[in-house]
C-alpha cells in the first residue's frame, strides 16, 4: 500500500485472555489483506470503508495512516476493525471523518441453531478487540458502526459511551417494489426529466462533479470533503481499482446538472459518499432522477442496497426518506479520552473560541467607531 502507517506505541499482550482462550488478536500484515477483504465482504456489518484499498486511498489524499486489528479463532478471522489513525499535538487518535462515514466493528456472519451461542461468540470477539484497543496508546478512539452492530455491552462495560446515529438504506434488489415505496412527486419528477431528454452517465468527469460539489458547499456554508487536487487523487485511485462510480445527470446538450459518487466493492451494500447538484436545475428533478438511475445501474450489477449516508434532521434527509429507503439506527462508540488529549483539546478549543470572540469584538468596535 502507498500510504504510510505510522507506528503507534502499543503494549498489547498477544496471549489469549483465559476466559476467551479460543480467540487471539493481532494487527494484520499486507499478506493477510485479501483474506480480510473476503471476510469483510461476507459480513453484514462490513463495508468498503473497512478495506485496506479504501483506507489507503483516503490516507494518500487526506493524510493519516491505517491498521487492521483482527480477532481470530485459529486461522479464521472472526472480527476486526479498520483503524484510520491521525495525529494531533496531543497524540494519535482514531476517528471517522468526511468520506469515512463508518470506521467501526466488523463481525463474522456466524449463525448457529442456538442464538445464545452466537451472542456469546460476538461478546468474546468484541471483548478481545476492546482489550487490545485499551492497550493502544491512542488519545481518542471513536468507532462508528454499521446498523447490524447493536449489542455493545463489552464496550459499555469497559466505560465506553454509545450514542445513536441514523442513516437511510435503500433496498435495490427489487426495483418495482422500491418504485412503489418512493414518494409520488419524486416519481413524477423522474418522468419529467426523462421526457425533457435528461440523460444518465457513468463517467470520469471529475471537474463537473467538483464544480457542483464546491458550489453546493458554498451555498450551505459547509466544509469541502477535500480540496480539489486531493479529492481528484482520492477519486482517481478508487476508480482505477473499480471501487467507485461517478454518476451524472446531463442536459441534452451534455451539461452535467447533478452528480453523485458511489462506493462499491464485493460487499452487497454500496454507499453514496457524496452528492451535488446545479442549483439552476434543481426544480426539474435532476437529483431524484439521478438517484433512481444510479439505483438501476447498481441493481443491474448485482448489488442489494445503497446506504445514503447520514440522516440528521434537515431537508436533505427528508428527501432521502422519500426515496423509499429504511431508516436505520447506527451506534457511535467513544472511549474516554486520555488525560493529555482531553486537556490539550480543551485548551485548543478555548483558544479558538477566544480568538472568535475577540474577532467579533473588534468587528463590533469597528462598526461603532465608523458611526
Amino acid at each position: 500500500m502507498g500510504a504510510s502507517r505510522e507506528n503507534v506505541s502499543v503494549n498489547v499482550q498477544r496471549k489469549p485472555v483465559p476466559e476467551m482462550n479460543e480467540f487471539t488478536t493481532r494487527f494484520l500484515t499486507e499478506d493477510d489483506y485479501s483474506k480480510w477483504n473476503r471476510f469483510v465482504a461476507s459480513s453484514p456489518s462490513g463495508s468498503i470503508y473497512s478495506t485496506p484499498e479504501y483506507l489507503d486511498a483516503l490516507c494518500s489524499a487526506a493524510g493519516g495512516s491505517f491498521k487492521i486489528l483482527a480477532c481470530l479463532k485459529g486461522d479464521e478471522i472472526a472480527g476486526g476493525i479498520g483503524l484510520y489513525e491521525n495525529t494531533s499535538p496531543f497524540g494519535t487518535f482514531v476517528s471517522n471523518r468526511l468520506l469515512l462515514y463508518y470506521n467501526g466493528l466488523v463481525l463474522g456472519n456466524h449463525k448457529s441453531s442456538h442464538p445464545y451461542q452466537d451472542t456469546s461468540r460476538s461478546i468474546k470477539i468484541m471483548s478481545a478487540l476492546q482489550t487490545d484497543l485499551a492497550a493502544c496508546d491512542y488519545g481518542r478512539v471513536l468507532l462508528h458502526n454499521r446498523s447490524p452492530i447493536a449489542d455493545l455491552r463489552p464496550f459499555l462495560a469497559a466505560g465506553w459511551r454509545a450514542e445513536p446515529s441514523y442513516t437511510y438504506v435503500v433496498q435495490i434488489d427489487d426495483l418495482e417494489k422500491l418504485q412503489s415505496r418512493m414518494e409520488q412527486n419524486l416519481r413524477r419528477l423522474i418522468n419529467r426529466c426523462e421526457s425533457n431528454d435528461v440523460t444518465f452517465s457513468d463517467d470520469d468527469d471529475f471537474d463537473s462533479f467538483f464544480r457542483m460539489h464546491e458550489d453546493t458547499h458554498q451555498r450551505k456554508d459547509a466544509p469541502l470533503y477535500l480540496p480539489r487536487s486531493e479529492f481528484r487523487k482520492y477519486f482517481e485511485k478508487l476508480k482505477s481499482q473499480n471501487l467507485c462510480r461517478l454518476y451524472q445527470a446531463r442536459t441534452k446538450e451534455g451539461r452535467s446538472i447533478a452528480a453523485q459518487l458511489v462506493l462499491r466493492n464485493e460487499h452487497p451494500v454500496t454507499h453514496t459518499v457524496c452528492a451535488a447538484a446545479d442549483q439552476e436545475f434543481l426544480n426539474i428533478g435532476s437529483t431524484p432522477y439521478l438517484r433512481w438511475k444510479a439505483f438501476e445501474d447498481l441493481s443491474a450489477a448485482g448489488y442489494k442496497a445503497n446506504d445514503l449516508t447520514d440522516a440528521a434532521l434537515n431537508p436533505v434527509t427528508r428527501f432521502k426518506g422519500q426515496l423509499g429507503g429504511d431508516l436505520e439506527t447506527t451506534f457511535i462508540l467513544t472511549r474516554p479520552d486520555a488525560l493529555r488529549f482531553r486537556v490539550g483539546e480543551s485548551a485548543r478549543s478555548l483558544y479558538y473560541k477566544g480568538r472568535g470572540a475577540m474577532g467579533r469584538l473588534i468587528k463590533h468596535a469597528g462598526v461603532w467607531s465608523s458611526r
